[in-house]
């Protein structure tokens, strides 16, 4: 488990070295055009591991441990504050994957679009941190707070997306009240 203090100073630490570590690999450009769609797989990865991944429902039992402890937890005691952020543990093998396939597709050029996938996990973590234990109330965050508690406590079947709520509009998988689907 991982406080907001800690995951701060872990992603502090990593993203300017991931920064550094590009420098000079690409144009101005192209590094602009790799972090964005580094941000933009970011948002369909968030959607589909918590969709497809965080949601399955396998009928293996060590399987079916498995994603209670990725996140089935979570949604038994969803405001737990050391539960709403993702571990390193857990967080940077899974990113490191992915900057594996950005290094494969595109060398080390591939490492800004890592960079703007690592950002748009942090917006993610932090949004959803904030989401549980913060009250969100004004106008830009308080439909970011409802999307996804509507999710913990409508049905569970929707509203995945956590930062890119248009993804759950495009996916059909949108929840509008907090009353549980039929």
């Amino acid at each position: 488990m991982i406080t907001p203090v800690g995951f701060a100073i872990t992603w502090a630490v990593l993203t300017p070295l991931l920064a550094w570590l590009a420098w000079g690999s690409a144009t101005t450009m192209q590094a602009i055009g790799l972090g964005i769609g580094g941000l933009m797989f970011w948002a369909i990865f968030e959607y589909s591991l918590h969709r497809w991944a965080f949601h399955w429902k396998p009928k293996n039992k060590l399987m079916q441990s498995f994603v209670y402890i990725m996140h089935g937890n979570h949604h038994d005691v969803p405001n737990d504050p050391l539960r709403n952020l993702m571990p390193p543990i857990a967080s940077i093998p899974i990113t490191g994957s992915v900057w594996l396939v950005f290094l494969a597709l595109f060398g080390i050029a591939g490492t800004w679009a890592f960079v703007g996938f690592i950002i748009g996990y942090i917006i993610y973590d932090m949004l959803h941190y904030a989401c549980h234990q913060w009250p969100m109330k004004s106008r830009i965050w308080l439909p970011f707070k409802k999307h996804h508690m509507r999710h913990h406590y409508g049905a569970k079947d929707g509203n995945y997306a956590i930062s890119a709520l248009f993804l759950d509009t495009i996916m059909r998988s949108r929840v509008t009240s907090l009353k549980p689907a039929k």
